[in-house]
């Protein structure tokens, strides 16, 4: 592949600035992004069978956390490194390892093994979703960007839902192990597109890592995602371990980020924060998607087993009018952004409909009809649609091209950070309430035969004498709803700041003009930049 020059890809691109092949291009970062959201729940409704086999039920938390945790500390290094060095070869990286932890995890013969298959898919899976959204921002002007963001967002939405269905559809018939290797084709297919049709912009070819920096972002991470996973589950919160690790969190996030303001070249530059546009749309997007998507989403299909004696499968096709809701709005929306070049709205709009959704959620009871459940959920989605992409383009708007990998990443960051804690603080409020209307609707006798609320699945509840039975579906509708109800306050938060979100119309362009369109953002600025031809690499 020969590199090409300023004028002879300007012949190449159309009127709109979208480079030729883009369509198989945008395929490859799309099976990529799948791949990564997919596996971030995929093996949920396998684990019971996982750890069967594999004789570690002890462990069966990990296989989930393993992902996350790696995935979610890779994030901002993906993004800082990809403005530095370039795209191409940390997507193509990506996909590789991730392809590497699919192997060792379907070939995975003990727990340690499957662990550590799903810690390397997360350092591979954390990369993908962070370059197939910069490498859009590199390709396509941010105007023309937001009709191929709309997709990308849908793909999370679907994820969320696809992936239990297709775990549990792999289990029940050829096997868990199929949960890994289906990833092979269909990453080997988008290796092959993006190395051989893939074309960039080249960056520096030597940077200094942050190498202390990496560490204490790790460290904060680690402790952050393992408080809020353990957390009132495995250990209780005022255990020492569980204090010690949230002190420990808490001092390391606060030294990585005293640590950034003298690296040179930092995983999370401060100068991100001086954009009002980032820290808005980051803070919109914690509160919103994170905390509200992930604890709903979260929580949801184990209540409709639970109340409405649903199957595992079942619960997660009523979740399918939200990813039929996410498309509705965000395709469209996409369009008109492009159109009109203007975005501010949709976050506000989105932000009123997920708040209405929660609302709406907390008012349900064992007599809501099923029928009722789906159109609340179609809400949720249609709210997503409008809020989660629109925050992204937003981000990238305010940032010249040499900067759009990391201010992404951080975006998608502290998203993620906003979930785990969403999701664990959602949990604690309703494994309390829940203990409570237990001991408050059961007798003595009753109790025991139920057992620990940690040990309540939906067959043993729905296999108790009718009596206690519809105690513990009561005890489980009373600690569960009106937690939706105390969200709401979030979404009232995150709406005000969607009315303080400042609007930049979204550029025309890609080039060193473009760039110029936010050199208050704090960035290195265009006269910084690297380069600006796209060549190959």
């Amino acid at each position: 592949m020969s590199d090409s020059t300023p004028a002879v890809e300007a012949e190449e691109q159309d009127s709109s600035g979208i480079p030729p092949r883009f369509g198989l291009t945008f395929a490859a970062l799309m099976a990529a992004m799948l791949l990564a959201s997919l596996d971030q729940t995929i093996v949920s409704t396998a684990l019971p069978t996982i750890v069967g086999e594999l004789h570690g039920v002890n462990h069966m938390a990990w296989v989930t956390t393993a992902y996350i945790l790696a995935a979610t500390i890779v994030m901002p290094v993906y993004g800082r490194l990809g403005d530095l060095i370039g795209r191409k070869t940390l997507f193509l990286g990506g996909i590789a390892v991730f392809l590497v932890g699919s192997v060792i995890g379907g070939a995975a013969q003990d727990m340690t093994m499957l662990i550590i298959g799903r810690a390397v898919q997360g350092l591979g899976g954390g990369g993908l979703m962070i370059t197939s959204q910069a490498i859009i921002a590199d390709l396509v002007p941010p105007r023309q960007r937001a009709k191929y963001m709309a997709p990308i967002g849908a793909v999370f939405g679907l994820s969320s839902v696809a992936g239990p269905l297709l775990g549990g559809w792999f289990t029940d018939g050829i096997g868990w192990r199929w949960a890994f290797w289906i990833n092979l084709p269909v990453g080997a297919l988008a290796l092959a597109v993006g190395a051989f049709a893939l074309r960039l912009p080249r960056r520096a070819a030597t940077v200094v890592f942050d190498y202390l920096g990496f560490a204490l972002m790790a460290a904060a991470v680690t402790c952050t995602v393992l408080v809020a996973e353990w957390g009132g589950t495995d250990y209780a919160w005022s255990d020492p371990l569980i204090l010690g690790m949230a002190g420990g969190g808490l001092l390391a996030w606060v030294l990585f980020f005293l640590s950034q303001r003298r690296a040179a070249e930092p995983i999370i530059p401060l100068w991100l924060f001086r954009s009002r546009i980032f820290t808005t749309a980051t803070l919109i997007g914690l509160l919103v998607i994170g905390i509200g998507m992930f604890a709903i989403i979260g929580y949801l299909p184990t209540y409709l087993q639970m109340v409405y004696g649903v199957s595992a499968t079942e619960s997660g096709l009523l979740l399918i009018p939200m990813v039929v809701g996410l498309m509705a709005t965000a395709i469209p929306s996409g369009q008109l952004m492009s159109r009109t070049g203007r975005y501010k709205i949709y976050p506000i709009v989105g932000t009123v409909l997920v708040g209405a959704a929660a609302l709406l959620m907390s008012t349900m009871d064992t007599g809501t009809s099923l029928v009722l459940v789906c159109a609340y959920v179609f809400l949720l989605g249609a709210g997503l649609g409008l809020a989660m992409q629109p925050l992204v383009l937003a981000v990238q708007n305010d940032f010249p091209g040499s900067d759009v990998g990391t201010a992404t990443s951080a975006n998608n960051f502290f998203r993620e950070i906003g979930a785990t804690l969403g999701t664990a603080g959602v949990g604690a409020v309703f494994t309390h309430r829940l203990a409570d209307q237990l001991d408050d609707r059961l007798t003595a006798g009753a109790a025991k035969t139920v057992g620990a609320t940690d040990s309540l699945t939906p067959a043993l509840v729905h296999s108790l004498p009718d009596k206690v039975q519809d105690a513990v579906i009561l005890s489980y509708q009373h600690a569960l709803t009106p937690v939706f109800r105390y969200m709401v306050p979030v979404f009232v938060l995150g709406l005000a700041l969607a009315f303080l979100l400042p609007e930049k119309k979204l550029a025309d362009g890609n080039g060193p003009d473009a760039d110029e369109v936010a050199p208050s953002a704090g960035g290195t600025g265009p006269e910084n930049s690297e380069a600006t031809a796209p060549v190959a690499g």
